[in-house]
């Protein structure tokens, strides 16, 4: 019976053995192994070794959860979140899952859609940020580029001059940097004490001096007789009355003032052609036989005396006192003189006709035009009987009067630029004299006419400057006409201070952003008007003496006032702001700040009457461009306190571990910091609490890094224990733990230095207490002495040990290093 059951019980261990062979040898999840001995010998050392690891990892981990632990955290659910979170590691869509898996395949739509937009948003980030960094630098280089065409503009020639000179040795080399010498030369500082005479009557709000009669004023002083005569030009030329309108184009296109232009331009031409008529009777006296009563019938009776011989070809209609009539009616007319010419007219009995009829009605005319129906007479007996006619003087008096035949140029009589100028004046005819006829010659075709198919090239510009200035200038192309003097290195004084009398006088066409070009062409302006973009030409003048010269610079700058940037900031203040960083002469131009808190006046104070603000602006630009320590005096300069904490807690919190230097950014940012901490003291300040608290525990961790460095630590440690930002007692760990988070972030990142700089102090104290008490003789007196010492130094062991503790409790990630030295440290004092 019993042979039996064990018979059965060893068959069935058999069969349960073969079933467990069969399932190790066909399972997948548990492959068959077979070692030998000494692979199962090094197997059980490397278990042992990781679970020694594993032990210490433990213990670690432990620690680490009753830190937690102790400030509320779950750390097993916190483990659990933060490998859901690192499990996906792109963003990339997941896996789809099996369609029978209703609640997996909406869990992985949803995860899917977050995923698409998260990526979609950062594709759109990272293309928002990258399109605004090309703005952004396109924008600075059109600035940096702006400058330098300025500079090379206002150098000049000068700019390219490579010709080396001999310098004498031992002496530096001629240069206008850093000498004190101004680099403007007499002529440009004449005009610009003009300049501030004029700023000072309109600061002031006195009467305004006329720009022209100043700056004519310089021209008298000068040895140039071109020069004069451009300001008697533009002196002529800009007396006129001024008409109330919206904007320089609307008035430069009103009918009013285009006639007052072409009356003061003609009026120009014939005085101008009065003296060269007087000249060249006085300079051939003899054969001009000049006698009679004064007067400009005499003066071109004696004048035809010496050009008679080349005109008498081809004359009609009899002599006046031995003269050709025709001739004597054109000079007279070519002098300026109507009443002349008309008693020409009436001593010969020849044009006593319609023609005399003709020429009374002219003369009586204000505006030196005929009656529309007078004009159409004149034009058809032009076209019938005159036109074909031998002598040129006739033709050119009837194109005058019946403004006709405006293609004949007439060089038989108008043989110079200044009389075909003239001429062609006197035969244009304003938009509202609407008399029907087809051959109607306007102002605007008179300027396209020089300026477009004439030019540059046919006036002979280059050699003869000063006439194409004339011509662009008379005929009311006023904006090309500073352009092309402006090309001209020599005349680019004049130039810039003929566009300062027009714009003053609301007469310059101005684009409608400073960043145009000099001289461009808008949509919808007239052909061939041209605006001049006033404020780029004042910036390219003043680019050569704005280092040497910045009170003149400022004057200039001031008459940019009422323009604007891009951004809409006033561009004289942008000027200055770009002044001010550029030459850096913060306390002469902006003002400076006396020990009291009062502020002494600058440059700038004359023309702006808040200067605060653009005290303001010249120190937001300043930070822009990240000289923050210049802000801060400017914001100090400014009173306003906020910024001023602000900048200096960002300075100090990244000097203040540093240890101290003669010269060094650290002794620099100290000195600024303290004597602003005084003022404020002492005066008060309109910041906020936190931000002064933290400038002021900034000042005192300064300190604290001084004597540190110094090694003055009995000072440091104490200075530290006031301070109260770190514990010395395990008693003070939650409080000061609990403390951290209302400090600034200036301070949290300076306390990883504060830290280690105390355990340094405490092991400092604690290797010369114990290097100390070992050295000490055997005596009865020892024993007392060494309890002292062991006391104190446990004394030091625990204040450690509560900067260990409340390194490790902090919400703040230290560097690595400074962990593992504060542990070493503390360990040494063990």
């Amino acid at each position: 019976m019993a042979t039996d059951m064990d018979t059965e019980g060893f068959g069935d261990l058999l069969q349960r053995a073969e079933q467990l062979t069969a399932d190790m040898d066909s399972g997948v999840e548990l492959p068959r192994v077979e070692r030998n001995l000494q692979q199962i010998l090094d197997a059980g050392e490397r278990l042992w070794s990781r679970s020694a690891q594993a032990a210490a990892q433990d213990q670690t981990d432990a620690r680490a959860s009753i830190l937690l632990g102790a400030k509320g955290f779950d750390v097993p659910r916190i483990s659990q979140r933060l490998e859901t979170l690192s499990a996906a590691k792109t963003f990339e869509p997941l896996e789809p899952v099996r369609d029978t898996d209703i609640q997996g395949f909406l869990r992985n739509e949803r995860e899917n859609a977050l995923l698409a937009a998260i990526e979609e948003s950062r594709r759109n980030t990272f293309e928002s940020v990258e399109r605004h960094h090309w703005e952004f630098m396109q924008q600075e280089w059109e600035i940096e580029k702006q400058k330098i065409l300025n500079a090379l503009i206002s150098a000049g020639e000068e700019a390219f001059d490579f010709t080396q000179e001999t310098e004498v040795p031992g002496q530096l080399g001629d240069t206008t940097v850093g000498t004190g010498r101004s680099n403007m030369d007499s002529m440009e500082m004449s005009y610009a004490r003009q300049v501030f005479v004029y700023n000072d009557a309109v600061v002031q709000g006195a009467v305004k001096p006329s720009l022209a009669d100043l700056f004519t004023q310089v021209a008298d002083k000068v040895d140039d007789k071109n020069i004069l005569d451009l300001w008697e030009m533009v002196q002529a030329v800009t007396d006129v009355p001024l008409v109330q309108a919206q904007s320089p184009m609307e008035a430069r296109r009103s009918s009013q003032l285009q006639r007052a232009f072409i009356g003061k331009a003609r009026h120009f031409l014939e005085q101008r052609y009065v003296q060269f008529i007087t000249t060249t009777i006085y300079d051939n006296l003899q054969q001009a036989q000049l006698g009679g009563i004064p007067g400009t019938y005499n003066m071109v009776r004696s004048f035809l005396n010496i050009r008679l011989p080349a005109v008498m070809a081809g004359l009609e209609d009899g002599e006046v006192d031995g003269h050709p009539v025709w001739a004597m009616v054109y000079y007279c007319l070519r002098c300026g003189d109507l009443d002349a010419a008309a008693e020409v007219t009436e001593n010969c009995q020849s044009l006593q006709g319609d023609f005399a009829m003709f020429l009374r009605e002219y003369v009586r005319s204000e505006d030196r035009r005929l009656s529309p129906s007078t004009e159409t007479k004149v034009r058809l007996h032009y076209r019938r009987a005159i036109r074909n006619s031998t002598d040129p003087f006739k033709r050119a008096v009837y194109c005058i009067l019946a403004c006709c035949d405006t293609t004949d140029t007439h060089s038989d009589v108008a043989d110079k630029t200044e009389d075909y100028l003239w001429l062609k004046l006197c035969q244009v005819s304003l938009d509202e004299d609407s008399t029907g006829q087809q051959d109607k010659f306007t102002l605007p075709q008179l300027q396209s006419l020089l300026l477009e198919e004439y030019g540059e090239t046919h006036f002979s510009a280059s050699q003869q400057p000063f006439l194409y200035f004339q011509v662009l200038f008379l005929t009311g192309q006023f904006e090309a006409a500073i352009d092309f003097l402006f090309r001209v290195d020599q005349l680019r004084a004049h130039a810039v201070h003929v566009a300062v009398v027009l714009y003053e006088m609301k007469l310059l066409l101005t684009p409608n952003t400073v960043q145009a070009q000099l001289l461009t062409k808008e949509d919808g302006d007239p052909v061939p008007m041209r605006r001049l973009n006033f404020g780029r030409l004042m910036m390219s003048y003043t680019r050569k003496f704005e280092s040497t010269d910045p009170r003149e610079a400022l004057q200039y700058f001031y008459i940019l006032r009422e323009l604007k940037t891009p951004g809409g900031e006033n561009l004289f203040m942008a000027c200055v702001s770009a002044l001010v960083l550029e030459t850096r002469e913060f306390d002469m131009l902006l003002g400076k700040l006396e020990r009291d808190g009062t502020r002494k006046p600058g440059a700038i104070d004359k023309f702006h009457g808040d200067t605060h603000k653009i005290i303001e602006m010249v120190a937001q630009d300043t930070e822009s461009k990240g000289q923050s320590e210049d802000a801060v005096r400017l914001y100090e300069l400014a009173k306003d306190h906020e910024k001023v904490l602000i900048l200096l807690n960002k300075l100090l919190c990244q000097v203040v571990s540093q240890p101290p230097a003669p010269q060094s950014d650290r002794d620099r940012l100290k000195a600024l910091a303290v004597g602003i901490a005084e003022r404020y003291q002492t005066q008060g300040h309109s910041g906020a609490q936190l931000e002064a608290s933290t400038f002021f525990l900034l000042l005192d961790m300064v300190t604290f890094f001084d004597h540190y460095h110094t090694g003055q630590l009995d000072q440091a440690l104490d200075i530290i224990q006031r301070l109260q930002l770190v514990p010395l007692t395990q008693e003070a760990v939650e409080q000061r733990v609990a403390a951290f988070s209302s400090y600034a972030d200036e301070v949290r990142r300076n306390l990883p230095d504060v830290l280690l700089a105390a355990m340094n102090i405490l092991y400092s104290k604690y290797k010369a207490v114990r290097s100390a008490g070992q050295a000490s003789p055997t005596s009865r007196g020892r024993l007392r002495e060494d309890s002292k010492t062991e006391s104190y130094l446990t004394y030091l062991r625990k204040q450690a040990r509560a900067l260990i503790t409340f390194a490790g409790m902090i919400p703040y990630r230290m560097p690595g290093d400074t962990n593992a030295r504060l542990v070493q440290l503390e360990v040494l004092m063990n």
